[in-house]
């Protein structure tokens, strides 16, 4: 009995392993991660500028950050559940969040976002604003996604309530994303307003 624990324990930490390898592949390993300590109860992120955030699911909360981001020209803060990442330099600022109890992810500028494995919560809601990008694999019961200017997200996995609002300038690929009740709203007020503003 004791032999079968070590096998079950030794190949967790086997996949445990393996998994945070690809993952440190997938972000380039040339850089040294500096986690921060004093990040908890993280419920909603929100990123700016340059920045390439990998988010997962987790017991605890936790944040990587895989630049010398101290000496360059960002910020990584955290107050009151909210992350805020934001970079303007020209390498992107790559961050890795781990989070027991995501509900919000706001991305702007150029930022991209994407999970690393089920990305799984109760309720998420994912906006996406400029030029910023997504690719998530979500498991949730219900998600929210609201996709406005140029932005774009791919979405698959599965969720109960699906709702969706974009306007005729965003992309968004949920081909490979299953719903059981699905919403979609084009949202035609920001054209409205620019082609307003081009009148004057």
């Amino acid at each position: 009995m004791k032999s079968k624990l070590f096998t079950i324990a030794a190949s967790l930490l086997l996949v445990a392993g393996i998994t945070n390898s690809t993952l440190a592949s997938t972000i380039n390993t040339n850089n040294v991660a500096t986690v921060l300590t004093d990040v908890s109860n993280i419920n909603k992120i929100e990123i700016r500028g340059n920045v390439e955030l990998y988010v997962s699911a987790g017991t605890a909360d936790q944040v990587k950050v895989y630049n010398k981001y101290y000496a360059e020209s960002a910020l990584v803060q955290s107050s009151k559940g909210v992350l805020r990442i934001a970079s303007y330099t020209k390498e992107k600022l790559v961050v890795w969040v781990t989070a027991n109890d995501l509900r919000n992810i706001s991305a702007y500028d150029n930022a991209e976002v994407k999970s690393f494995g089920n990305l799984s919560a109760i309720e998420l809601e994912v906006n996406m604003h400029n030029n910023a990008t997504a690719n998530l694999t979500l498991d949730t019961y219900q998600t929210n996604v609201n996709v406005s200017d140029h932005a774009k997200i791919e979405l698959s996995g599965k969720t109960e309530v699906y709702s969706l609002t974009h306007n005729s300038q965003s992309t968004v690929n949920n081909n490979k994303f299953i719903a059981a009740n699905y919403t979609d709203k084009l949202n035609t007020t920001a054209k409205v307003q620019n082609d307003e503003l081009a009148g004057i």
